[in-house]
């Protein structure tokens, strides 16, 4: 993962548009970050920062939009939540494809895994432990309290500072250069979690995973297994281990309170091995004849699940393979076995799909709607069908169903102006280009596309209000960030 500075930018953009609209730096004072009873700032400026962060993660990594991946990923961090000491604050979960092990955890509750950190995890119990870990240092709000002791500081400087951290927490390269041009401000800062906020956090994050059902035991023997990873490779150590330090009295504290749970076995969920097959092919350095051999030496031990799960890898590769018809009996069969796995269902439509048999597709996509309403991913793929088979005014009426939350989805922008191409609506098609670009945090092709729009001959009044009004906000951003640069 090689991060660019716009990251950084984005961030401390909304954060000094967030404190300096209506006050003077030497007006504002920051409050105790350690006392309870005063924040830096505000849940709606928290998740307006976190949004922002979020635009800014998808426009340098590769974020994995498999609505399987998504829907399992969400499901377990949401069960964790659940079992915190703050059940009732927003997170979302999401998963980087990257190779390096590695999470984090940035503003609004928005938390990253890398399905590297996911295929080298040996149990469900050992992912958990991570990801509870995570939470904990969003929910203890690490971020911010590691700036308490800065308490004369003014707001904007402060933010500046956040956004820092942000940053240096999960792409240490491009915190440190980021550390410079503040500190080149006489701004005082620590980018690295405290020992006490590692230990709070494992403390919190065991026990959110007893509560939650997984094994207490599983955090050190994770952290143990990365601890050993780092002295095997050097230099190359997981990004995890550089953000998170394991050390071995570390490894001994959350050892010995672990250990105060009485012991249980705690199975896998058959989601958490499908996930790991699916994202094992999408391996950056996984050869698909090295896939078939691995899939297919272990289709024929462990239990019937764990088979079954070797079986849907063999499937997928399959389909990688352009081996359509193979896949599709493999899947046919593990559907027929467990019609409730929502994977085996998801990817005979993705056999559909690439066989461009798209009224098989189309079906199998309805029936995944009803079964997982709430899962917006099978609504897009189904849309993209329908613009497939070039039903765009259908497209539109599908897309009109999508529930608010999910408009905002880089995703929504794209399929609403792809439909409006395929009608010819061209207004619309660079509108909503422009909005898909900007929530991918391409803020300058978004300009081009809004440029792009008011150029078009059937452009109405009320359209031309609409973007003029986008232009300004857009052109606004990239002014600051600009500023920021120099």
């Amino acid at each position: 993962m090689k991060p660019n500075k716009n990251l950084l930018f984005l961030a401390l953009l909304v954060l000094n548009q967030l404190f300096s609209a209506t006050c003077t730096a030497e007006e504002l004072q920051i409050p105790d970050m350690g006392d309870s009873t005063g924040a830096l700032i505000s849940p709606v400026q928290e998740k307006i920062l976190g949004e922002s962060f979020f635009r800014s993660i998808r426009s340098q990594l590769k974020i994995s939009h498999d609505p399987d991946v998504q829907e399992y990923i969400q499901s377990i961090g949401q069960t964790l939540v659940t079992n915190s000491d703050n059940p009732s604050q927003e997170f979302y979960f999401f998963v980087v494809l990257s190779d390096d092990i590695n999470a984090f955890a940035g503003p609004g509750g928005y938390i990253g895994i890398n399905s590297g950190l996911i295929l080298n995890s040996n149990s469900e119990s050992e992912l958990a432990s991570v990801i509870a870990h995570e939470i904990a240092h969003v929910t203890q709000r690490h971020i911010y309290r590691a700036y308490e002791a800065s308490s004369r500081m003014s707001l904007p400087a402060a933010a500046a500072m956040i956004a820092a951290i942000i940053i240096a927490t999960q792409a240490p390269e491009v915190g440190i250069g980021a550390l410079s041009a503040i500190q080149a401000r006489s701004v005082q800062m620590q980018i690295d979690f405290t020992r006490d906020n590692e230990q709070e956090a494992d403390r919190i994050g065991i026990k959110i995973l007893e509560r939650s059902g997984f094994d207490p035991r599983s955090m050190p023997a994770f952290f143990e297994k990365l601890q050993h990873a780092g002295r095997y490779y050097g230099e190359g150590a997981p990004e995890f281990l550089r953000t998170h330090p394991v050390t071995s009295s570390r490894i001994s504290d959350t050892r010995g309170r672990a250990e105060k749970y009485p012991y249980r076995q705690i199975p896998d969920s058959q989601n958490y091995r499908l996930t790991k097959a699916k994202l094992r092919i999408g391996s950056e350095n996984t050869k698909l004849n090295d896939l078939v051999n691995y899939f297919q030496n272990k289709i024929d031990q462990g239990t019937a699940e764990q088979r079954a799960a070797m079986q849907y890898g063999l499937g997928l590769t399959f389909i990688k393979k352009l081996q359509f018809n193979q896949a599709a009996e493999i899947f046919q069969s593990l559907n027929k076995r467990y019609p409730r796995q929502r994977e085996y269902l998801t990817a005979l439509a993705q056999v559909a799909v690439d066989k461009q048999d798209f009224a098989t597709a189309k079906k199998h996509y309805l029936q995944l709607q009803k079964q997982y309403p709430g899962n917006a991913e099978y609504q897009f793929q189904y849309i993209s069908i329908l613009l497939k088979s070039n039903q765009p005014e259908l497209a539109l009426q599908h897309l009109k169903l999508i529930d608010y939350q999910n408009q905002q989805h880089p995703r929504y922008f794209q399929l609403l102006a792809r439909a409006y191409g395929n009608l010819g609506r061209n207004v619309n098609l660079h509108r909503y280009m422009a909005e898909y670009f900007y929530a991918m945090g391409y803020t300058d092709a978004a300009i081009m596309q809004i440029k792009l729009a008011q150029n078009d001959k059937g452009l109405n009044f009320y359209q031309s209000a609409i973007l003029e009004d986008r232009l300004h906000f857009f052109q606004a951003e990239m002014q600051a960030l600009k500023a920021l640069q120099e």
